[in-house]
C-alpha cells in the first residue's frame, strides 16, 4: 500500500509546506490533491521569499502593481492572497467532503506583529475577508502576545493555525486559548461547528538546537524533538477528553489537532522520514516540505506510532536534564529565533519585492506618474467591471457609436466559445491530414487571414514542425498572386476563403482566380465567414468541402481566437487545448474580479494611453525573431481601433533597432522578448530614460494570451483616448474611390494614373518631402508591390535611411494588405504623417476570371483610391513610381535617402 494511503487511514493529514505560483498554474498542486498526497499547504515568510524573490513566476503579476505605484508590502499581500485564493479553490473540493475537517491553506500574518495582540487580530480578521475563503486558516505565532490574539481571532469565527510552538508549557497555553476562543463565541451566540484550528509544533528545530550540546555519537543525538511531539500529543489527548471539552464537542466543537511542522530532516545522518514515520496518530496533520513529501511516498513507514515509548520520551527529557540542559531555555530561545528568522525572512522578501517594483517602474521612465494616476482612475471608474458588463458608454456616447460596439464585444466569450468548438476544428484537421493534403493557403484579408500567418510563423521560429504548408495571399498584386499559384497548386493544396463580411473585394479576386485554377471543384474550398453572408450563399452554390460559421458579434481585427484563427491553428496542428489554456489564464489576469493594477490589460491599455497623451504615440514594437509575426498582428488591432478623430496610437513594429539616440521624444518601446537577441539594445534605450516594456513569451502557444491581452488592453486605451475601438468611420472612404475607378476603368477601358514622380527622377522632390517633417511627425511607405523577401528587405533599408534621415518615425506596409490594418489611422489619425506611396509597373498581368479586369489594374486603381482619401483627409503624399526593373530602382530609391 502506499505509505501515504495508509497514513491517511491512521487519521493524519499530511500538508504540502510550499506553495508557488508555478505549482498553481501547472497544475501540479492540483495533481497531488487529487492523487491523495496532501491534504492541505501551509506557507510562512520563508516560502514566501523562496517562491517570490527565487523566481520569476510573479513577474507578470508584479509589474502592474508596480506601475500602480504600491509599496512593496502591499505587492506581497496582494501576491500572497492570489496565491492562497487559488488554492484554497483547489483544496475546495476536499474541505466539501470532508465537511470542513481537512483541505486547509494557511496564510501567516506579518511576523512583524508577532508581539502586538491588537494588530495580529486586526490584520487576521482583514486577511480572513480579503482571501474570503473558508477553508483558509490564518497563522499566529505562540508568542505569549499571540495567545490573546489566538482567542479573540477564534471568537471572531477565523480558523487559526498557531504556529511557532516549541514547548509543552506554551502548548498548554494554546490549547486554552483555542478553548476560552470557543467559549467566548458562543457566549456571542455565535456558532461554533466550522470554526478550526491545528497547533503548530515545530520538531526538528530542537534536534537541531540540542544536538551540538551533546558529546558526538551521544544516544540522546536525535531524540528530543520526537520525544518533545509524542509528550505534546499526550498533552493533547488529556485535554480535548475533559468535561470542558465535551461539552463544547457537544455544541459542534472540533478538536484542534496537533500539527507537526518542520517536519524536515535537517541532519543527514538522520532518516529522511524521521519526522513522519515517528509522529504518525489519529487526529494530527504533518505539514511536509516537497523533499520529505518525496521520501515519505518512496519508503516511508505507516504506523501508528505517536503514542509508542512514552516513557522513553518522558526518559529522554530526564536525561537531558540531568546534562544540564534547560528545555526551557532551549524552547524560548527557539521561539525567539524562530520569530526572528521569519521577520528576517519577510525583511529580505520585502526588499527583493522592492527591487523588482523598482524595476518595473523605472521601465515606464517619465511614464511612471500618469501611468500610476490613469490605473487609479480607471479603478475609481470602474473601468475592467464596466467592459466585463458590456458597459457601451466606456467607448461612445451616441447610439449609433453604441449600436457599433453592441455587436463588436464578442471577443470576452470567445475563449469558452472556442473551447467549445475544439472537436469541430480537430476533427476537420484530421480529415484534411488524412487525405494527404500538405499545404494550405488563406485567401483573405486583414482580421480575416492575419492571424493564421502569425500562428505559422511563431510555430516556424519554435523550430516546430507543421502538419502542413501554410500561409496567406492578402494581395492583388499579380507577380505575388502568380507565385502563390505556383506554391499552392489546386492537386496539392486547399483553400480558405476566409471573410467577415463575405464580400472582401481582394478575396473575391483571389477566390475567382483559384477556383478556375482548380477547375470549379469545391472539395478544395472552405469558406469562414460570418452567417448569412454573400461569401456562406457562394459555399453552399459552389458546394465548399466545409462552411465555418463565425462569430458575428466579434470585430475581424479581434477575431483571433475564433475560427479565423482557429480553424488554420488546428490544421498546423498547434495543441488548441494549450492555446486556449494560455488564453484561459490571461482572460483570468484580466478578469472582473481583477483591480486596475492587477490587470495586466488594463494596465499595458493605461500605459498605452498615457503615453499617447505625453506625444509617445509611436508604439515601437520591438520583437526577438520567433516572434517577429506577431508585432504585425499588434499593429493591426491598435491602430484601426485607435486612428480616428484625429486621435491614435501609431504602432512601428519592427523597425530595425538602433542607439538611442536616433530616436525622438514620441517613442514609447514594446519588446516581445523570448531569445533575448536585443537585449543589450533595449538596455541602452532604457538607461537613455525612454521607456521600455518588456513583454516575456517564452512558448508559441502564449500567443494565445498575448492576443487576449492586447484586445483588452486597445479597448482600454480607447476609452481613455475617448475613441470607439469597435468602428472604422475613414475605412470606407478609400474602398468607395478604388471602386469608383473600377467603374470608370470598365466604362472607358483607361485607369489614369495621377501625380506620379518617376522613381529615378525622384530626389528633389525627396528631399523637399523630407524637409517638411517636424519632431513627433511620421513616415509612411505604401508600397503596392509584391510581398516577399527581398522587396521586405529593401524597405526595411528604406526605413533607416529616412528615420536616420529626419529622425522620425517610419512604418511601412504594402498594398493593399495595409489598408486592412493602418488604413483607418492614416486617415482618422493625427495628422503627423507623410506618406511614401510606392507603385510599379507590375510585369505578367493577369486578369481576374468572371470581373472583366486584371489583377494589375485593380492594384492601381487601390492605389489610386488610398491617395485619393489621403489627400481629402488633409493627408500630404508623395506617389513615386517604379519602372519594370523594380527591385533595382527600389534599391536605388532608398540610396537617395541617404
Amino acid at each position: 500500500m502506499n505509505p501515504i494511503v495508509k497514513l491517511t487511514s491512521l487519521g493524519q493529514s499530511l500538508w504540502y509546506d510550499n506553495i508557488q505560483r508555478k505549482l498553481l498554474e501547472n497544475g501540479e498542486l492540483k495533481a497531488m490533491i487529487e492523487r491523495g498526497d496532501v491534504r492541505g499547504v501551509t506557507s510562512n515568510p520563508t516560502i514566501f521569499n523562496n517562491a517570490i524573490a527565487k523566481t520569476n513566476d510573479y513577474d507578470s503579476a508584479l509589474t502592474p502593481l508596480a506601475w500602480a505605484g504600491w509599496d512593496a508590502e502591499k505587492i506581497f499581500w496582494q501576491l500572497a492572497v492570489e496565491d492562497i485564493q487559488e488554492a484554497c479553490e483547489l483544496f475546495m473540493p476536499l474541505y466539501e467532503e470532508t465537511n470542513g475537517g481537512d483541505g486547509f491553506v494557511s496564510l501567516e500574518v506579518s511576523p512583524y506583529l508577532a508581539n502586538d495582540t491588537a494588530a495580529t487580530i486586526e490584520q487576521a480578521k482583514a486577511l480572513w475577508e480579503r482571501v474570503g475563503k473558508p477553508n483558509l486558516m490564518i497563522k499566529i505565532p505562540a508568542t505569549l502576545e499571540g495567545i490573546p490574539a489566538v482567542r479573540a481571532v477564534i471568537a471572531a469565527g477565523i480558523n487559526v493555525n498557531v504556529t511557532l510552538i516549541f514547548s509543552l508549557e506554551r502548548y498548554a497555553e494554546v490549547m486554552i486559548a483555542y478553548l476560552d476562543g470557543l467559549e467566548d463565541r458562543l457566549a456571542a451566540g455565535q456558532p461554533i461547528d466550522h470554526v478550526a484550528s491545528v497547533a503548530s509544533f515545530f520538531v526538528s528545530r530542537l534536534d537541531t538546537k540540542i544536538d551540538p550540546k551533546l558529546p558526538e555519537g551521544a544516544p540522546l543525538r536525535g531524540k528530543a524533538a520526537v520525544a518533545n511531539a509524542k509528550l505534546a500529543y499526550e498533552a493533547f489527548g488529556a485535554v480535548f477528553t475533559t468535561r470542558r471539552w465535551e461539552g463544547l464537542k457537544l455544541k459542534g466543537a472540533r478538536v484542534q489537532r496537533p500539527l507537526w511542522a518542520s517536519t524536515g530532516t535537517k541532519n543527514p545522518a538522520y532518516s529522511d522520514t524521521l519526522y513522519v514515520d515517528n509522529l504518525i496518530g489519529p487526529e494530527t496533520v504533518n505539514t511536509v516540505p516537497p523533499a520529505t513529501l518525496d521520501a515519505f511516498r518512496d519508503h516511508g513507514i505507516a504506523e501508528n506510532a505517536i503514542s509508542r515509548d512514552l516513557d522513553e520520551a518522558r526518559s529522554v527529557f530526564a536525561q537531558l536534564k540531568t546534562l544540564g540542559i534547560s528545555m526551557d531555555d532551549v524552547t524560548r530561545e527557539l521561539e525567539e529565533e524562530g520569530v526572528k528568522s521569519f521577520a528576517d525572512a519577510f525583511t529580505q522578501l520585502l526588499a527583493a519585492v522592492d527591487d523588482r517594483r523598482k524595476a518595473a517602474a523605472s521601465s515606464l521612465s517619465s511614464l511612471a506618474d500618469s501611468v500610476a494616476a490613469r490605473l487609479t482612475q480607471l479603478e475609481a471608474d470602474s473601468v475592467p467591471a464596466r467592459i466585463w458588463s458590456r458597459d457601451l458608454t466606456l467607448w461612445s456616447d451616441t447610439p449609433e457609436g453604441q449600436r457599433e460596439a453592441s455587436n463588436r464585444l464578442g471577443w470576452l466569450d470567445s475563449p469558452e466559445k472556442a473551447r467549445e468548438r475544439i472537436p469541430v476544428y480537430q476533427s476537420f484537421a484530421e480529415e484534411i491530414h488524412k487525405d494527404g493534403i500538405d499545404r494550405v493557403l488563406v485567401l483573405g484579408m486583414g482580421g480575416s487571414s492575419l492571424t493564421a500567418e502569425v500562428l505559422s510563423s511563431l510555430q516556424a521560429g519554435a523550430n516546430v514542425e507543421a502538419k502542413l504548408s501554410l500561409a496567406i495571399l492578402d494581395s492583388t498584386d499579380p507577380a505575388q498572386v502568380k507565385q502563390a499559384a505556383q506554391d499552392f497548386p489546386p492537386d496539392k493544396s486547399f483553400y480558405i476563403v476566409a471573410s467577415k463580411s463575405g464580400g472582401t473585394t481582394e478575396m473575391m479576386a483571389a477566390f475567382d482566380h483559384f477556383w478556375k485554377l482548380s477547375n470549379a471543384d469545391g472539395s478544395r474550398f472552405i469558406a469562414i465567414t460570418d452567417p448569412a453572408t454573400d461569401l456562406e450563399t457562394l459555399a453552399h452554390e459552389r458546394g465548399f468541402r466545409k462552411i465555418f460559421s463565425s462569430d458575428e458579434s466579434v470585430g475581424g481585427r479581434y477575431s483571433a481566437l475564433t475560427d479565423f484563427g482557429l480553424v488554420p491553428a488546428a490544421l498546423l496542428g498547434m495543441d488548441l487545448n494549450l492555446l486556449l489554456d494560455r488564453v484561459d489564464w490571461m482572460k483570468r489576469e484580466c478578469g472582473e474580479a481583477k483591480s486596475s493594477a492587477r490587470n495586466p490589460g488594463v494596465a499595458l491599455g493605461a500605459v498605452l494611453a498615457a503615453a499617447a497623451a505625453e506625444g509617445r504615440d509611436k508604439l515601437t514594437v520591438l520583437a526577438d525573431a520567433p516572434l517577429s509575426a506577431l508585432a504585425g498582428w499588434i499593429e493591426q488591432i491598435v491602430a484601426e481601433s485607435s486612428g480616428k478623430n484625429g486621435k491614435g496610437i501609431l504602432p512601428v513594429p519592427l523597425e530595425p533597432l538602433d542607439a538611442p539616440e536616433v530616436y525622438g521624444k514620441d517613442r514609447l518601446f514594446i519588446y516581445l522578448r523570448q531569445t533575448g537577441e536585443l537585449d543589450n539594445g533595449v538596455t541602452a534605450l532604457q538607461h537613455a530614460g525612454f521607456p521600455v516594456i518588456q513583454l516575456p513569451i517564452s512558448n508559441y502557444h502564449d500567443a494565445g494570451a498575448e492576443f487576449f491581452r492586447w484586445e483588452m488592453a486597445t479597448a482600454v486605451a480607447c476609452h481613455i483616448l475617448g475613441v470607439n475601438p469597435f468602428d472604422q468611420p475613414d475605412v470606407q472612404d478609400s474602398k468607395t474611390r478604388t471602386k469608383n475607378k473600377l467603374a470608370d476603368f470598365q466604362k472607358t477601358g483607361k485607369l489614369t494614373d495621377v501625380d506620379l514622380v518617376n522613381a529615378s527622377d525622384a530626389k528633389p522632390a525627396l528631399e523637399k518631402f523630407l524637409k517638411g517633417a517636424k519632431p513627433g511627425d511620421f513616415f509612411t511607405i505604401n508600397a503596392y508591390l509584391p510581398r516577399n523577401d527581398e522587396t521586405i528587405e529593401l524597405l526595411q533599408q528604406m526605413r533607416v535611411a529616412i528615420r536616420e534621415k529626419t529622425k522620425c518615425a517610419v512604418t511601412a506596409g504594402f498594398g493593399p494588405r495595409f489598408q486592412h490594418s493602418t488604413g483607418q489611422f492614416h486617415k482618422g489619425g493625427p495628422n503627423k504623417g507623410w506618406f511614401i506611396q510606392v507603385v510599379y509597373d507590375a510585369q505578367g498581368d493577369m486578369e481576374i476570371p468572371t470581373q472583366g479586369l486584371s489583377f494589375g489594374t485593380l492594384l492601381r486603381a487601390q492605389a489610386l483610391g488610398d491617395y485619393e482619401a489621403l489627400q481629402a483627409a488633409g493627408r500630404k503624399v508623395l506617389r513615386l513610381r517604379l519602372g519594370g526593373n523594380f527591385l533595382r530602382e527600389l534599391g536605388e530609391l532608398t540610396a537617395m535617402f541617404s
